[in-house]
């Protein structure tokens, strides 16, 4: 089984580095068949395991976070001959820096890739039913989320200002034309 998921993984490492220039591949193109799962799983902190082991070579992540695809059945490594469910616990992706750029906010993630917020890269803030503690993200690309790091969002907490809503005051951050709700409204005001 080993020598089976080692040739899978050199199959889609190959078919990421197909990729024209550093482009992504065009992987909401490709529609191979389902050839099963493979032990990966995308930590909540953004780490990535492969058979319970930490993949240590950051190059390599990087080359298959270019390769995933989400599908309303799961996350998927996808390569043009081959289609493999992985396991992701929270969000593919982790925002681990924000700066404003003019009127952007651009994020960078833990695996390289650059996002401006905007219309196409919503920020969402989702709260836990249980705890009451915000969950942010950020739209990466084609349904793939970065979750956005607590250092990160507290910054976005301090570029943040209130607007009223029709659900009283919140706080909230434009980037790109748009605006986003850090938390719920009236929140900043406890």
């Amino acid at each position: 089984m080993a020598e089976a998921t080692s040739r899978a993984l050199e199959r889609v490492s190959q078919a990421a580095k197909q990729a024209p220039g550093r482009g992504l591949p065009p992987v909401h193109l490709w529609n191979p068949a389902h050839c099963g799962e493979i032990d990966i799983v995308i930590k909540k902190n953004g780490v990535w395991f492969h058979e319970g082991t930490p993949i240590g070579r950051e190059a390599l992540v990087r080359l298959f976070s270019t390769v995933l695809r989400k599908d309303p059945d799961g996350t998927y490594l996808v390569t043009p001959v081959e289609k493999m469910k992985i396991t992701v616990e929270d969000a593919p992706f982790v925002a681990v820096r924000v700066d404003r750029t003019g009127e952007a906010l651009k994020f960078l993630t833990n695996v390289g890739d650059e996002v401006e917020a905007g219309p196409e890269h919503e920020i969402r803030v989702e709260m836990d039913p249980t705890s009451g503690a915000p969950h942010p993200y950020l739209h990466v690309r084609r349904g793939l989320d970065a979750l956005i790091a607590r250092p990160v969002f507290y910054e976005l907490v301090e570029m943040a200002e209130e607007r009223q809503t029709p659900a009283g005051p919140r706080l909230g951050v434009t980037s790109n034309g748009a605006w986003f709700p850090v938390g719920p409204a009236g929140a900043h005001r406890i």
